[in-house]
């Protein structure tokens, strides 16, 4: 209700469920519905038709009847955001997207939500150790060193701020 929303680095689905109830459960939340979750899923078509659509933007419609536990690590990944994405929030934290993901799928995982959170006008705060990553798909990045805020800036600022560059990489950088 605060309008904030997160995914997690460890995944946190409802492996018995299926794809689409997952995003479902997240539309009956949002709605203030799921203690009847069960008893009144069948008479909610428009629930049904905005958790299919999210599917489809995330790429994951033609695994809405699978169960969550079956499916990839990547596509849960994909999922857990589309759940958190369900509770329309403004400000969007993302806990390490990409991880646990080969080297492959990180970039497609990134371009969906990316287009999605951009196309959304949504905040998205993204917490993540691959600096590939980071510096591809941000506008603005804090970087934290023991605890301290130790640069901001765009990409190209924090790629040539030395201080960086002697936290990553040692003073003796070259």
């Amino acid at each position: 209700k605060g309008g904030i929303a997160r995914s997690f680095q460890i995944v946190n689905l409802f492996d018995e469920l299926t794809v689409v109830d997952n995003v479902a459960l997240s539309i009956f939340a949002r709605e203030g519905k799921t203690r009847w979750f069960f008893t009144l899923a069948d008479h909610y078509g428009a629930i049904w038709d905005e958790a299919n659509d999210i599917l489809h933007h995330f790429g994951l419609d033609l695994k809405a009847q699978h169960l969550a536990g079956g499916i990839s690590q990547g596509e849960r990944k994909l999922l857990d955001v589309a759940v958190a994405y369900a509770l329309k929030p403004r400000l969007l934290f993302l806990d390490e997207p990409t991880s646990g993901v080969s080297t492959r799928e990180k970039a497609p995982i990134m371009d969906v939500i990316s287009s999605i959170v951009r196309s959304n006008r949504i905040t998205a705060v993204v917490i993540e150790h691959d600096m590939d990553i980071i510096f591809k798909y941000s506008d603005r990045i804090v970087v934290m060193h023991q605890g301290l805020i130790l640069a901001s800036g765009t990409p190209e600022e924090i790629r040539s701020n030395e201080s960086v560059k002697d936290a990553v990489f040692g003073p003796t950088h070259a």
